[in-house]
């Protein structure tokens, strides 16, 4: 069985966890027997790809100049048409939404759905990512076989879309950071702090986590916010800090790579994930993994990845979700509890099993 992935979400992001899941999937079915793959990829932005050299990437990594985006894509769309024509492959699995029929020829299609943010909150999203919509519409209907990342995410795409549910396989995806995960680093931020990973607008509700902070003399005062990924905080975002009553240098913004993760969720007193709704959620199990305990909203996806292992609050509550963060950063006795009973919960996530299931519905696909 030959497998090609395709530039589409490399093309659009320099990392993320779509990026992850797919060279993760990758890496876990290259390691098995009768099974070749690559991705193509032409000109891509994405780092961890660019640090893939165990992988056949067809293509090399060229930074984002400016906003170059749609330019990308399209010249990506036709050195991969060219790629295509030369090369036959049995499965095409594409690895974001696009309008546009640019797959190989006579291979069996299929496309991971991740989410459903777009059609449920079109109003909290800028005007340009509403464009998604239409996209992954048309690339929905235009696939063989559809995949989602959890049963919530299968329930939203055939109640919106109104896709036939034996079109679609329910796969979780894996967990990079081994359950037992330990960080021998010293911490490299030097005072207390809770920890926020990823985007923080729209539906990531980052807003209401300001606004719990600010509310309570205990995090206040004792605590300070790291905000991994995202991109830097901008004028409007510190201009809302200063307008919740909180100083600006309480919130700071870091980036890196896994290794700086690590060491970020190891030594935090918890992360605090408030979105309003998630597709899968890796953060919270990647902090669950290397023993940091996780305050979590109860929307979406997020109750069935995280299971009981968590601390729940109600993300359009702020004083739950302050409540929340008191409850576990006030005591070591339930911080305890919450590692133990997240490291359980994060094993019952790998990248081996995600492929093992991934690569049974390429095989019952392509005998149809």
């Amino acid at each position: 069985m030959h497998i090609v992935y395709d530039h589409r979400i490399f093309s659009r992001l320099q990392q993320g966890g779509i990026c992850r899941y797919i060279i993760e999937l990758a890496r876990a079915l290259a390691a098995g027997q009768g099974v070749t793959l690559e991705i193509v990829a032409p000109l891509h932005l994405c780092r961890p790809l660019m640090a893939a050299s165990d992988l056949p990437v067809r293509g090399r990594y060229l930074p984002r100049i400016r906003r170059t985006t749609r330019l990308r894509l399209a010249l990506n769309d036709w050195l991969g048409n060219r790629y295509y024509r030369r090369h036959r492959a049995d499965i095409h699995h594409f690895t974001y939404y696009s309008a546009r029929p640019v797959a190989s020829r006579g291979a069996v299609s299929i496309l991971t759905v991740h989410d459903m943010i777009h059609e449920r909150f079109p109003e909290m999203l800028p005007a340009w990512e509403k464009r998604v919509i239409g996209e992954k519409k048309r690339a929905v209907a235009r696939a063989d076989h559809l995949i989602c990342v959890s049963e919530q995410t299968r329930r939203d795409l055939v109640e919106i879309l109104g896709v036939d549910p034996g079109k679609t396989t329910v796969i979780h995806h894996g967990c990079s950071f081994a359950p037992d995960t330990v960080c021998p680093d010293p911490p490299l931020v030097d005072r207390d702090y809770l920890l926020y990973v990823g985007l923080r607008e729209g539906p990531k509700n980052f807003a209401a986590l300001v606004r719990a902070l600010a509310g309570s003399r205990l995090l206040g005062r004792e605590l300070s916010l790291v905000c991994f990924g995202g991109g830097e905080l901008s004028a409007a975002e510190r201009g809302r800090i200063r307008a919740a009553g909180l100083e600006p240098d309480r919130i700071r913004q870091m980036n890196g790579d896994d290794r700086v993760l690590v060491n970020l969720y190891a030594h935090a007193r918890a992360l605090v994930y408030p979105s309003l709704y998630e597709g899968f959620g890796l953060p919270p199990l990647e902090a669950m993994a290397c023993g940091c305990p996780v305050v979590c909203a109860r929307a979406a996806s997020l109750p069935e990845v995280a299971g009981e292992a968590v601390a729940w609050c109600d993300p359009e509550d702020t004083e739950s979700i302050r409540r929340a963060i008191e409850e576990v950063v006030a005591s070591e006795e339930r911080r305890q509890q919450l590692i133990q009973a997240g490291r359980r919960q994060a094993r019952r996530f790998s990248w081996s099993r995600c492929a093992r299931e991934t690569l049974e519905v390429y095989r019952r696909c392509l005998e149809r």
